[in-house]
């Protein structure tokens, strides 16, 4: 299974079209609608105080949108944006010069923020309150620190695994937002827009069909009609109808629950090999052919919000919902659990 960091093979983005699909206003950035509202109102104050926007943490699972919102907060503030991501950022010296390039105002984007090596975490410290940062020149005793100012900017960190974070480092964001999975209505939405960047005709249904198996996440739904447009195109018309659609994301083994090749092998391996359960995830992970952070990142929180896992002290269990889901009636010992 070819994977980067969490990404499924249906999440695997393009990086032309993702660019291309991309929100970039508020306005055009469907959902998540308090978390919105907030940032453009902190952008109007910061704009009309002519100040520079107070450092912001975008947390929640991958694919709700963490990235697009920091290009939106970029281009609402006039500012330019520089990317990276926490396992790049590997020595004190990758954060100073990603940081002594930037201009007033500017917006340093940290992707997976929580993996950055404490070392190089503890140099964000007194960049993000006092922007300056202490660097160590020589070694042993010639030794001696410099002090480099830095322009007023704005750190926007992204993660996925909020708990990770250290609380200094949490601390240093004066606004922190968690953004949740997504309505049937809103990806259906999200995909209507889509499908007019892409020239693709769809109809209602047929985006509320492919909305219904999008795991609530915007970068799951955009794919998705990426393939539903292949599948169209070759042996429906170019039209996407709510047939077509069923169609098309059959061939791509995805249950109108929105369940995936994956996980149904690991729903089918708690139930068989492990009689439902509890089961620890090292165990699933080595039986399913899986490393245990990319379960635990992307297939488990879906499986778990679905009613299919349950976390126990001891262990992963299958619910009652997953031994009907299969056609299994549940040992009479999953009835403690269950």
């Amino acid at each position: 299974m070819t994977e980067e960091h969490g990404i499924t093979p249906f999440e695997q983005p393009d990086a032309e079209l993702d660019v291309r699909l991309r929100p970039h206003t508020f306005t055009d950035f469907v959902g998540q609608g308090k978390i919105r509202e907030r940032l453009e109102l902190f952008v109007q104050a910061a704009r009309e105080r002519g100040d520079v926007l107070d450092h912001v943490l975008l947390s929640g699972p991958p694919g709700l949108g963490k990235t697009t919102l920091a290009h939106i907060l970029a281009d609402a503030m006039g500012v330019d944006l520089r990317a990276t991501s926490g396992p790049v950022v590997d020595k004190p010296g990758d954060l100073a010069g990603l940081l002594t390039n930037l201009e007033r105002g500017d917006i340093l984007f940290i992707d997976e923020i929580h993996r950055m090596q404490k070392t190089v975490e503890e140099y964000l410290y007194s960049a993000m309150e006092d922007f300056a940062i202490d660097i160590m020149i020589d070694q042993g005793p010639n030794s001696r620190s410099v002090r480099l100012n830095l322009p007023p900017f704005t750190l926007v960190g992204a993660t996925t695994r909020s708990g990770l974070l250290s609380a200094p480092l949490r601390s240093r964001f004066g606004l922190s937002n968690r953004l949740d999975y997504y309505p049937r209505e809103e990806l259906a939405e999200i995909i209507r827009r889509s499908a007019r960047l892409l020239d693709v005709e769809i109809e209602e249904e047929g985006a509320l069909e492919i909305a219904g198996r999008a795991r609530g996440t915007p970068r799951v739904a955009n794919n998705l009609l990426r393939r539903v447009r292949d599948y169209a195109q070759v042996r429906a018309d170019n039209r996407v109808t709510r047939e077509t659609a069923d169609r098309a994301l059959g061939l791509l083994d995805i249950d109108e629950n929105g369940l995936d090749e994956m996980d149904k092998k690991i729903l089918t391996t708690v139930l068989e090999k492990f009689s439902g359960g509890p089961v620890g995830l090292g165990s699933i992970a080595v039986s399913v052919g899986e490393e245990q952070g990319t379960l635990e990142e992307v297939y488990e929180p879906f499986l778990i919000r679905e009613g299919y896992l349950k976390r126990t002290p001891q262990g992963r269990v299958a619910t009652e919902h997953t031994w009907h889901r299969f056609g299994l009636t549940p040992p009479p010992r999953q009835d403690g659990l269950l």
